[in-house]
């Protein structure tokens, strides 16, 4: 399905063999009218073996949406797991729970689901919004998202407009959007005309955002 060249790093990390998050002590940067990011590069050790198990696992699927007057191919492949789901791998259960303990104070609820993308290479993308269906269009929440895969350049630019923020995530990379980040500032995943390797993005949501 997808080319996938693996990261030296991740193979020769330090002889670990299980797959999964390490500590998270998150940088955190902030933006601006309440909105800030934690990024955590390399969290998640064998990311690229993990990578390589979701492509196969996950029952990806394509879908069409309406754009203005025509129905169109969505530019990346998905996969949704509601809070009653079973996670594809034990390694992303972790994740949400490492997720929602330390996030508990600000958060104060847990991360129920989880939202898998797979940019198959730099064709695919997601052009500029908020996570604002649901509670997200009114409350500050989280989105917390966990990339595994080649990098790919995620954008973040305040919704009023102005420069945007360049962040390259891959290789079990953690950035978490926190604060007012969902309704003032939105995110993309431009499309790139360089040889771009496969990507799939875990984005873990609390309860009632999308």
């Amino acid at each position: 399905m997808v080319d996938f060249q693996g990261s030296l790093l991740d193979l020769a990390s330090d002889g670990r063999d299980e797959i999964g998050p390490g500590g998270l002590d998150p940088r955190r940067e902030d933006l601006s009218a309440g909105a800030w990011v934690d990024l955590r590069p390399a969290w998640v050790h064998g990311a690229d073996r993990l990578f390589e198990t979701l492509i196969d696992v996950v029952p990806w699927r394509a879908e069409r949406r309406q754009m203005y007057d025509r129905e169109v191919a969505v530019p990346r492949l998905l996969c949704f797991y509601g809070e009653a789901d079973p996670l594809p791998h034990p390694s992303l259960e972790l994740m949400r729970e490492r997720l929602s303990a330390h996030y508990a104070d600000e958060l104060g609820e847990p991360f129920v689901t989880a939202g898998l993308c797979l940019y198959r290479d730099g064709r695919d993308s997601v052009a500029w919004h908020g996570d604002r269906i649901g509670r997200g269009s009114t409350h500050d929440t989280m989105v917390a998202i966990v990339s595994v895969g080649s990098p790919r350049a995620l954008l973040l630019r305040p919704a009023t407009g102005g420069a945007s923020i360049r962040h390259n995530l891959g290789h079990g990379d953690l950035i978490v959007m926190g604060g007012s980040c969902q309704r003032t500032w939105e995110h993309a995943v431009p499309k790139s005309a360089r040889p771009t390797g496969p990507r799939i993005s875990i984005q873990f949501r609390p309860r009632g955002v999308r």
